[in-house]
């Protein structure tokens, strides 16, 4: 019974110990002062808007068209007994040469026969003619005074003559023409695309003996936005004119391993909008692409397809910033004199890869934000730091080429690249906008 009580007793003789212990240890524990955390703005890099004179131009692509193309076909029917070597798959001729010639033996018999009853018909007016002046005469010298019917002095009979020689006249020259035809001639200067006639071979009116284009204008159709006819100054149905020309057109491709540039000039737009695309689709034209308009002797070919820069119109005062500055469509962030972001919607007027131009809703001199402000919002406060190349291409070699140069001095790229990520976490301290979506 005492060993029982004396168990009990050491037992809690233990736990009371501990409990003083731990209690002295707690009362002998240093003070925590409580402090307020300090939050330091994140940092923001920015580029101060500079207004300067630019000129925008328009990229675009299209494939060389000739001005005219033709089908030629015959008109007469007979053989072709004459073929010019120009009439080959891309021969060249000039305007009035003879490209192909059809058996005419038929057509001069018919312009014989058709002549000889030209003269037939003709002596028959010239008969009519001194009849009918006969019987005027002599009913003038019978003294009567009433007025001779139409019948007595022969004037319908000469009116047949005169009809019948003058369908003469036509059908001669009908046959005439025809003999004409049997010479296919060029109507302009140009090439044959295909030829689909030979020798020997018989044609008849209406069939196909080739197909031939002119060399004198080249065409190049572009398809443009509103926004590309804004840049370069266009209205929807322009027409060149000697006051007002349109904007000059360089246009390039890569034949046989090499780059050819050739010059020329929108000549004019579609007066109608695209209803699949809504596009408005203008014309450039090159002047005589196989001859002067041939680039060192490298001829602007038909079907070609080309890459053209227009020239755009210049716009003054326009500013650029980085494209990595504009957020949404028409939004960029400016810092104010309280180093605070302020949004602001701005005017678009061209946007590449790189850089964007804007032509109003920012001032010269403001500073413009150019980093990647996620979850930024409207006076959210910055330390803006000012962006220079130097800045630039040394975060560029953070990133690209840290790992693989040991040798580099990485302190201020670590700095950059701190910098940059504290960016990415701006608005932590109570901005609540939404990400900026990518334009």
């Amino acid at each position: 019974m005492l060993r029982k009580f004396a168990t009990v007793f050491g037992t809690l003789g233990i736990l009371g110990g501990g409990a003083l212990f731990i209690f002295a240890l707690g009362q002998l524990r240093p003070k925590v002062e409580e402090t307020t955390p300090v939050i330091t703005p994140p940092t923001v890099f920015y580029q101060i808007a500079e207004a300067r004179n630019v000129t925008l131009d328009v990229q675009a692509q299209g494939e060389v068209r000739p001005r005219t193309d033709i089908n030629l076909t015959a008109e007469v029917t007979g053989r072709v007994e004459i073929v010019s070597d120009s009439f080959v798959d891309g021969g060249a001729f000039k305007k009035n040469d003879i490209l192909l010639q059809i058996e005419d033996a038929d057509h001069v018999a018919a312009a014989a026969a058709a002549k000889a009853r030209l003269a037939q018909a003709e002596e028959g007016l010239r008969r009519e003619e001194a009849e009918a002046a006969l019987a005027e005469r002599d009913y003038r010298d019978l003294g009567r005074e009433d007025k001779p019917s139409e019948l007595a002095l022969r004037i319908p009979q000469l009116a047949q003559a005169r009809a019948n020689f003058e369908a003469m006249q036509a059908e001669y020259r009908s046959s005439i023409l025809n003999l004409r035809r049997t010479k296919i001639r060029a109507p302009f200067d140009g090439r044959v695309r295909t030829r689909l006639a030979g020798l020997g071979q018989f044609v008849s009116p209406g069939a196909q003996l080739g197909q031939i284009f002119s060399t004198d204008v080249a065409e190049i159709r572009f398809a443009l936005t509103d926004n590309n006819l804004a840049q370069l100054g266009l209205p929807i149905a322009f027409i060149e004119s000697t006051d007002n020309p349109g904007p000059d057109v360089e246009l390039s491709a890569i034949l046989g391993g090499q780059l050819h540039f050739w010059s020329g000039r929108i000549a004019r737009t579609d007066g109608a909008i695209d209803p699949a695309t809504r596009q408005v689709i203008a014309i450039a034209v090159v002047d005589d692409p196989y001859g002067t308009g041939a680039a060192d002797g490298t001829p602007l070919a038909v079907g070609l397809f080309v890459d053209a820069k227009i020239q755009g119109k210049p716009f003054e005062g326009a500013i650029v910033v980085p494209r990595k500055a504009l957020h949404g469509r028409d939004q960029v962030y400016v810092i104010d004199g309280d180093n605070k972001l302020r949004t602001r919607t701005v005017q678009v007027v061209n946007a590449d890869r790189d850089f964007v131009t804007i032509a109003g809703g920012i001032t010269e001199g403001e500073k413009i934000a150019t980093s990647p402000l996620r979850g930024a919002g409207d006076g959210d406060s910055v330390s803006p730091v000012a962006e220079t190349g130097i800045q630039q291409n040394a975060l560029l070699i953070s990133v690209a080429t840290l790992p693989d140069d040991p040798d580099l001095d990485v302190s201020a790229t670590k700095e950059l690249s701190a910098s940059q990520g504290s960016v990415s976490n701006l608005g932590s301290g109570g901005a609540s906008s939404a990400e900026s979506a990518r334009p």
